[in-house]
């Protein structure tokens, strides 16, 4: 058996840093920690080849003396904390002492600083944990850190690491928490020589998130405020009925520090049980303030989870302040509109507002039992699309027969009556069925709209009335740009239009135009977390699943032809038997039940 030995520091340094230093966005908190902790206003952030190949961290704090640079690169040495106790009451963000030691030595670092209190800076260079130099050099107030070719001297871990666009991904998304949770502090990011965001340093939150996040989530968001037994909240959240497709914007900081926590991320979803649809998220940007002596923020070696001394007051005092904010906001009826016009209603007795004769031109309204205008499923069926090149379509043709009325005697399926504008009973040979007219028109739409993506031919497109501008980072960007032709093959105009802009002219006639944003956004939130490009036809597929899925209140009566005709059409499908999200579409009851039921033969 090998004899015990001590590591040396340079190894020790080495397997340190693999629990501290993941990937590049890793090296970039524990740096631009070290420069909010050194009381910086301005801090500059940029980066080559996702951060593998060079990394560049510059504040204005107060810098260091010599002796504490040199100081600064030992293991477990830092000015943050003397005694135990002092983990239960920690305000500062880095305080291990590890960081920097074990980004020394995977890569080739340089560190240039001055203190106020000296008129030259001085320069250490680093590379895989040996001591090249230190030297003066001049240099303004402040902290330089560069870190050059990550992983070199540990090329396995090296071969861990993802695309550039992956981790340049994580890196901004690092940067953006981090300028979120300190709005009083500027903050830069370039990537080479082109600058991603520049945000001076502002009085409220909803300016740095218009700043790096733009002016679409901005308007999305509303502010909240609530403290109860001496935890406080405040930030934004997203408008009831407004979603994303990942958590990418459920953001969380406690006591202005980054966090992933269970805890907080459950209690949002709680509250946003019946205010955002199922499957999606709601934006949140949360700020939690309580004594630093009910969290343990030593639980994660890069400091990312906390632990609360108490979970579920932390979690009731949330779930009820997020549910009051909702129910508020949803109560609220916002003043500006006018008054729509009152005609009467002479069969309901009252006034109602008055009908636009253009819309029901267009929409083809049709006047209900009830004298109420509703829209009628024939529209549905019969529904023409105009493509962009002049042709038309129609959703649902007429294939050969199957059911027919209930005269109709050579017809397997014959009509007998329509229960609720929905159920619809046919008699066939073999016994009853009972078909579900909504479910079978969304799998009639959906292998149609399917039928029409996986052609050779591009979908057809139509006109937006606005056109919707997108503004996207870096890594949006390329995403969009390696997804284009394959979006515009869908039925997408998407047009660049400046800088990091592009705007949105028309969307696949399949869609519906107020959705087509939030299609490409989602898209491209997908694609972010993948790395790359995802399935662009998958993606799309789940998006004809959400549309084909009608809201009740759209979706109208169908009439005994039009049941006829869909049941003609769905016998045609593929698979008959589901709508696009599983469930029955029709069933039967065949005579033999019966006859057990009434013990004789029919």
């Amino acid at each position: 058996m090998p004899k015990i030995r001590i590591l040396e520091d340079r190894v020790a340094n080495q397997i340190s840093a693999g629990e501290v230093v993941e990937r590049p966005a890793s090296v970039a908190k524990e740096l631009i920690e070290n420069s909010i902790d050194a009381q910086a206003t301005k801090i500059e952030i940029e980066f080559r080849n996702g951060g593998k190949s060079y990394l560049r961290v510059e504040d204005n704090g107060c810098g260091m003396h010599t002796d504490q640079a040199l100081l600064s690169l030992e293991r477990h040495a830092t000015s943050k904390i003397r005694k135990a106790s002092d983990l239960n009451e920690i305000r500062s963000f880095g305080f291990r002492g590890e960081a920097l030691p074990s980004i020394a030595s995977v890569s080739r670092f340089t560190m240039r600083t001055r203190s106020s209190f000296r008129d030259e800076g001085n320069e250490l260079l680093i590379n895989g944990g040996r001591l090249v130099h230190v030297k003066e050099c001049g240099m303004p107030k402040g902290t330089r850190v560069e870190v050059a070719h990550l992983f070199n001297s540990v090329p396995g871990r090296r071969k861990f690491l993802k695309t550039e666009n992956t981790e340049a991904s994580h890196l901004i998304h690092l940067t953006k928490l981090y300028a979120l949770a300190h709005s009083q502090i500027s903050f830069s990011l370039m990537e080479g020589s082109r600058t991603l965001f520049r945000s001076p340093a502002c009085e409220r939150v909803e300016d740095r998130v218009r700043e790096i996040f733009g002016k679409g989530l901005a308007e999305a968001l509303t502010p909240i405020s609530a403290n109860s037994q001496g935890i406080e909240l405040d930030g934004l959240v997203g408008k009831p009925g407004y979603s994303r497709s990942t958590r990418k914007e459920m953001i969380f900081f406690v006591n202005n520090r980054p966090v992933e926590s269970k805890t907080i991320s459950y209690s949002v979803l709680e509250a946003y049980h019946t205010f955002s649809p199922k499957g999606r998220f709601p934006p949140a940007i949360l700020f939690v303030s309580m004594d630093p002596e009910l969290i343990d923020v030593n639980v994660h070696p890069s400091k990312r989870e906390i632990r609360f001394r108490n979970e579920s007051q932390v979690r009731s005092f949330l779930v009820e302040s997020l549910l009051s904010h909702n129910r508020d906001f949803s109560g609220v009826v916002e003043k500006g509109f006018d008054k729509p016009d009152l005609e009467m209603d002479h069969i309901a007795g009252k006034m109602v507002p008055k009908v636009d004769l253009g819309a029901s031109e267009t929409y083809k309204f049709d006047q209900s039992v009830n004298g109420l205008k509703t829209v009628s499923a024939d529209s549905m069926f019969s529904k023409t699309t105009q493509s962009t090149s002049g042709d038309s379509f129609k959703f649902l043709d007429n294939p050969g027969k199957i059911a027919g009325k209930r005269e109709e005697i050579n017809s397997d399926w014959r009509f007998l009556n329509l229960s609720k504008g929905v159920f619809a009973i046919f008699i066939t040979p073999q016994g009853i069925v009972y078909l579900h007219a909504k479910a079978a028109y969304e799998r009639v739409r959906f292998e149609q709209l399917e039928n029409a993506l996986q052609a050779n031919d591009s979908c057809d497109s139509q006109k937006l009335l606005l056109s919707e501008a997108l503004e996207l980072d870096a890594v949006d960007r390329a995403n969009l740009e390696a997804s284009l032709k394959d979006l515009r093959k869908l039925g997408f105009i998407i047009e660049e239009f400046g800088r990091n802009f592009y705007r949105l002219d028309g969307c696949p006639a399949w869609l519906e135009p107020d959705e087509a944003r939030l299609f490409v956004e989602d898209f491209l939130e997908i694609a972010r977390e993948e790395g790359g490009r995802p399935q662009i036809n998958q993606f799309a597929k789940d998006a004809l699943i959400r549309q084909t899925s009608t809201p009740t209140e759209k979706k109208g009566s169908f009439s005994d032809e039009e049941v006829i005709r869909l049941a003609n059409q769905l016998m045609k499908c593929k698979n008959p038997y589901t709508c696009p999200n599983g469930k029955p579409t029709f069933f039967e009851t065949p005579y033999r039940d019966f006859e057990t039921r009434f013990k004789r033969e029919l």
